[in-house]
Parts: structure tokens; C-alpha cells; sequence
């Protein structure tokens, strides 16, 4: 066995054709911060007494499962694979300049679409079918790269023969970011951008394992209610949002990632719109240091807007053409 150090640990993943069966190779390759999947088992005790003082006699495996989480840095294409495994519904329009826009829609449904993860490590390769996002949390603050934290939970790991191969991405960086509120999605276009510090928000799945009779491994895993909450840093120089918070008024919110560094065709852009239908804003605080700027920190949350019947709109502009 090699002893090996995990930056040589690739991982992969693929959208799945037939729900809960591994795909044979990987759709991308994701360039990695930090990694965790491991195997893990639950266990029965026997209880039994024989006669002794000692508490058990046997453990007999009932039930075996993988989880782990990957963080990274926000890539415009493979990001999308993520996003559908987080959102659920994905509509690709036509090319234009060379680009193409994919529309992101939360999937009313307990079964979001499922990922094989595949890891190369140092020692044996392994591909985990029935790959279900649990969560995904998105960051951004000045100076980075803007990157999230995706969380798994998949069967156990199968023994295969992977070739990681890389392909070049373009990233979002903290000067790409534009933020913006308006009283309605709609009107978030003409809406003027708001400076902020950092931004961050989580998407929670909910997750629950489908466990049956007469198998060791989940049946399906399933989701349950979509959540998304977040916060944000500005410096301190008007009281809005505060005033928001306390009159209880429902926004439109915006987080606009838009590499104009690069060009896809002639004019088009790498582009990642987050469109919250509804937030509200709780917990304002000012951070008053001595010798600091004056900054404060908002909790929102997003809601379902009835009159829209949505929560999240999502678009990603890059050179794929589907997912």
C-alpha cells in the first residue's frame, strides 16, 4: 500500500442515466481545496446475557453508506453538475456567440437528480453510486476566489479503474460579484448595485435515507424541504436593511458573478445569477471596533414567493452545452 498526501486525491463526478447505477467515467474532474468521503456502517449490538457481567456479545452490520463534502473553488462549467444536483431542474437554451444559458429551477420533487463520485487515491480507486447533494453553501468576500462547500451522501464506494483528466475552467473572483435588492424579482435588472464585503448562503436538502427490508444499503436517498439561508457584510452607512429587518419587509435579492475578464465567442461572458424571489432580513449587528470602520453583519432567508411560485432562479452562462 502507498502512503501518499491529498493533494494527489482527485475526485470526479457524473450525472447518473439510470438512478442509483455508477457511471464508467466522469463527467469532470474537480479541482479541490479539501476532501472527505468515507464509507461508514451502523451496527447492531447483541444484548443477549450470558451469564456475565460484560455487556455484548456480537455486532452484527445492518446498515452501510458513504458521506463526505468537498470544497473548492466556483468553475463555470462543472459548477453547473452541482448546481443540478442541488437544485434539481436544469433547461439549456440554444447557443449564442458561443455560449449557452442554463436555467436553474428547484424541483418539486423528492428525487433530485443523483451523481456517481468517483475518487482516485493513492492506495485503490473508488466510484459511489446514488451520489445525493445534501447541501451546498456558496462564498464570497473581498480579495478570493469565490468557492463553495458541497456535501454528499451516496452508497458505498465500488473498486474501479479511473484516469482523472482536467479541463480548464474560468472562476469568479470577488470583483465580479455585483449585489442587488428590489421590491420584486423582476425589477432586480434595474435595480442599483449595493457594496458589500462578503456574501455567503447555504442550500439544505433535508436528506433522508429510503432504508427497506432485506438490504444493507439505502433503497434511494431522498430529499425533503429546500431551504436556503445566508448573510452578508457591508460597512455601515445607512440604516436599510435595519430598517427592512424591523418593518418586516419582504426583498428580491441578487448575487450576480460575472467574469468580464473572459470572453466566450465575440462579446458573451462567463456569468452565475443567484435570484432569491423573496428574503427578509433578521439579526443586524454593527461590529463598533476601536480604530475599525463601522461595519454590520444581516442574516436573510429565502422564502417562496406565492405570486411568483418560486423561491431561487439560478442561471449559468459557459461553453457547455447541456448538462
Amino acid at each position: 500500500m502507498a502512503k501518499f498526501i491529498g493533494a494527489t486525491v482527485d475526485v470526479g463526478v457524473a450525472k447518473e442515466a439510470v438512478r442509483g447505477t455508477a457511471e464508467s467515467a466522469a463527467s469532470y474532474w474537480l479541482p479541490k481545496i479539501s476532501l472527505s468521503i468515507d464509507d461508514t456502517i451502523e451496527q447492531a449490538i447483541d444484548e443477549n446475557s450470558v451469564g456475565v457481567i460484560e455487556d455484548a456479545t456480537d455486532a452484527k452490520l445492518v446498515y452501510k453508506f458513504a458521506e463526505g463534502e468537498i470544497e473548492a473553488k466556483v468553475g463555470d462549467k462543472s459548477f453547473g453538475l452541482l448546481l443540478l444536483g442541488a437544485i434539481g431542474s436544469v433547461s439549456s437554451g440554444s447557443v449564442v456567440d458561443s455560449a449557452y444559458t442554463h436555467t436553474f429551477s428547484v424541483l418539486q420533487s423528492a428525487q433530485h437528480p443523483s451523481l456517481t463520485l468517483f475518487v482516485d487515491d493513492g492506495n485503490q480507486d473508488y466510484k459511489h453510486a446514488l451520489g445525493m447533494v445534501t447541501g451546498l453553501e456558496l462564498s464570497a468576500e473581498v480579495g478570493s476566489i469565490i468557492q463553495h462547500k458541497t456535501s454528499f451522501r451516496a452508497k458505498v464506494g465500488a473498486t474501479a479503474t479511473l484516469t482523472p483528466s482536467y479541463s480548464a475552467e474560468n472562476m469568479f473572483l470577488a470583483q465580479h460579484i455585483t449585489f442587488k435588492t428590489a421590491s420584486t424579482q423582476a425589477g432586480l435588472g434595474a435595480a442599483s448595485a449595493i457594496v458589500v464585503r462578503s456574501v455567503n448562503f447555504k442550500i439544505e436538502k433535508n436528506v433522508e435515507d429510503d432504508r427497506n427490508l432485506g438490504t444493507t444499503e439505502p433503497t434511494d436517498i431522498l430529499n425533503k424541504q429546500f431551504a436556503i439561508e445566508g448573510s452578508l457584510e457591508l460597512v455601515f452607512d445607512a440604516n436599510t436593511m435595519k430598517t427592512e429587518m424591523l418593518a418586516d419587509t419582504m426583498k428580491a435579492m441578487r448575487i450576480d458573478f460575472n467574469n468580464t475578464d473572459v470572453l466566450i465567442g465575440v462579446s458573451s461572458t462567463p456569468q452565475l445569477i443567484f435570484d432569491f424571489h423573496a428574503v427578509k432580513f433578521s439579526n443586524f449587528t454593527r461590529n463598533y471596533g476601536n480604530g475599525d470602520i463601522v461595519t454590520a453583519t444581516v442574516d436573510f432567508k429565502a422564502f417562496y414567493k406565492l405570486s411568483e411560485a418560486k423561491m431561487l432562479t439560478c442561471t449559468l452562462r459557459n461553453a457547455v452545452a447541456s448538462y
